[in-house]
């Protein structure tokens, strides 16, 4: 790759990850097409993007935690199922043909870009079971993680919607969505590495920047700049970036 890659691709991680941590988001679903332009081969931005989930979101994760808004009795048996069937979503990854891999993509893209400027969760009035949580766990898990791998984002736009469903508040729900992802991103990465092709060089540049966006990100949660007002703007990008990207397809 080019010096101009690596330098477009190092500022544009660092701008995407302090501006997604600052509404306590991975940036996967960004990475990917950003990569994928800038001319890094799907092979090497899939589980790059991946990787830089995790370094992106850790850090929200430990700050949720200490805050004590993660639902465990729910979380784990998402993660749980999210870890397991990740890898294999990765391993799937090169049997896609290019064109139907761009076009789920972009298909995830419009999915969420309509989840952030639209969706509102609504409260639950009655709670509903455990078996019925752990089997909702369980689905979304299975879901989540294996389209995550399969895409290279965390799957956490599936899996905060299932939580609000289920009657969680709005802050645990992101909180538990967080550490899944965080876990469900690590796992997937793995499942890409065995895989080979990567770039260890342009691995670390990339996770050393997304470090520092999420660092200075989560500093300037006090701006004023509301987290609705970032997910609308997050939500038109992406949006926008499903359009570019079907009309590659199509043209």
């Amino acid at each position: 790759m080019s010096l101009t890659i690596y330098i477009v691709s190092a500022v544009s991680v660092f701008f995407f990850s302090g501006l997604l941590a600052m509404a306590g988001l991975g940036a996967a679903f960004i990475f990917v097409p950003l990569f994928y332009y800038l001319g890094v081969p799907l092979a090497e931005a899939v589980p790059t993007a991946l990787l830089l989930n995790v370094v992106s979101l850790m850090f929200a994760t430990i700050n949720y935690y200490r805050g004590g808004l993660i639902n465990w009795r729910i979380g784990l048996p998402i993660m749980i199922m999210a870890v397991l069937l990740a890898p294999l979503g990765a391993h799937t990854t090169p049997f896609v043909d290019k064109r139907l891999f761009l076009g789920m993509f972009s298909a995830f893209l419009v999915f969420a870009g309509f989840m952030m400027l639209f969706y509102k969760a609504k409260p639950r009035l009655q709670p509903l079971s455990r078996t019925i949580e752990s089997g909702a766990g369980v689905a979304v898990g299975s879901v989540a993680g294996f389209l995550g791998g399969l895409l290279g984002v965390g799957g956490g736009n599936f899996i905060v919607p299932v939580l609000n469903w289920l009657g969680m508040d709005a802050k645990v729900a992101a909180g538990t969505t967080a550490m899944v992802v965080v876990f469900a991103s690590f796992s997937g990465f793995l499942g890409h590495v065995t895989l080979g092709g990567l770039s260890p060089v342009f691995l670390v540049i990339m996770a050393v920047m997304s470090a520092l966006g999420s660092i200075v990100g989560s500093q300037m949660m006090k701006t004023k700049i509301s987290s609705s007002q970032l997910k609308k703007i997050i939500g038109v990008l992406l949006l926008g970036i499903a359009a570019k990207m079907i009309f590659d397809i199509v043209k």
